[in-house]
């Protein structure tokens, strides 16, 4: 299982970011994906879901109605979508996909909201 994030940066409060997860070693159109995030100092949390299908998403609370969770099985990639981006959003956002359940991570990508 190989996940790969990319689309990180920084951002001024207010604007937008689009990550992207390239998935590959596995049979992703099988597999609910998810975008977790850690902030400095604390654990690592998580920021939303999605089914398999794409037909089910979730997300926390504190990004719900700013974040977008898609994905292409085609592609195999999964994106979010972040807008109106807020200071506290400032993390490392991982991809993450259980499989017989065993936990797959990515590198991570560095998202800071800065003025």
């Amino acid at each position: 299982v190989h996940l790969v994030e990319s689309g990180g940066g920084l951002v001024q409060p207010g604007g937008s970011l689009r990550l992207s997860c390239a998935a590959s070693g596995f049979t992703f159109s099988d597999y609910v994906m998810s975008w977790y995030r850690q902030a400095p100092g604390k654990g690592r949390d998580l920021v939303a879901g999605i089914s398999n299908t794409g037909g089910v998403t979730n997300y926390a609370g504190a990004v719900k109605g700013r974040f977008t969770i898609s994905r292409d099985n085609g592609k195999n990639t999964v994106t979010l979508q972040m807008n109106n981006l807020k200071p506290e959003d400032t993390a490392v956002y991982y991809c993450n996909v259980r499989r017989f359940s065993i936990e797959y991570w990515g590198q991570g990508t560095q998202v800071t909201v800065s003025s």
